[in-house]
């Protein structure tokens, strides 16, 4: 999350990186949004990326990543794009947090869009998060999802974005 510089954790080799999931299906998510995908070659620098490394970056309505950028880190800029309104995702450049309860949003819905992914799903990502030292007041990102999240789900509600993806159509509900 913004509010803090991430904090990586021991296992971070263990999350998975794009490179493992493959771009298609990245990029097949992405559109359904009207966002793109641009890769960026490995070990050159990501355009807009907020952390730097190997973090996602965005500009507009275009998140990079390399094949070392974590799924989660590419969820997770998405989401930024997502949950803004069309007319401000084409000013944003590295940062789009306006407030905490985008953020809170932003962090919701990568959840939820894990689903679309093949091999990926919401208990590997949640997992990942907590790996790459995602920080929730309930100790863990289930936590936080399962328990303290309603301020997310309803942001999202209120402006008619997925809370919850049909697990076989992969339509959105």
């Amino acid at each position: 999350m913004h509010p803090t510089a991430p904090v990586h954790a021991p296992s971070v080799d263990a999350v998975l990186r794009l490179a493992e999931l493959g771009e298609a299906p990245a990029a097949a998510l992405l559109a359904r949004f009207d966002l793109r995908l641009e890769r960026v070659a490995d070990g050159e620098p990501i355009p807009g990326s907020f952390w730097g490394d190997e973090e996602a970056g965005i500009i507009g309505t275009t998140v990079y990543a390399r094949g070392d950028t974590p799924v989660h880190s590419l969820l997770h800029e998405a989401c930024h794009l997502i949950v803004l309104p069309p007319e401000r995702r084409a000013t944003v450049h590295t940062d789009a947090t306006d407030s905490i309860e985008e953020e809170d949003a932003t962090c919701y819905l990568q959840i939820v869009l894990a689903d679309a992914l093949p091999g990926v799903g919401r208990d590997r990502l949640m997992a990942d998060m907590d790996a790459w030292g995602y920080s929730f007041r309930l100790g863990s990102t289930r936590a936080w999802f399962e328990q303290d999240a309603e301020n997310a789900r309803q942001f999202l509600l209120d402006r008619q974005l997925p809370v919850e993806l049909r697990a076989r159509s992969g339509t959105t509900a």
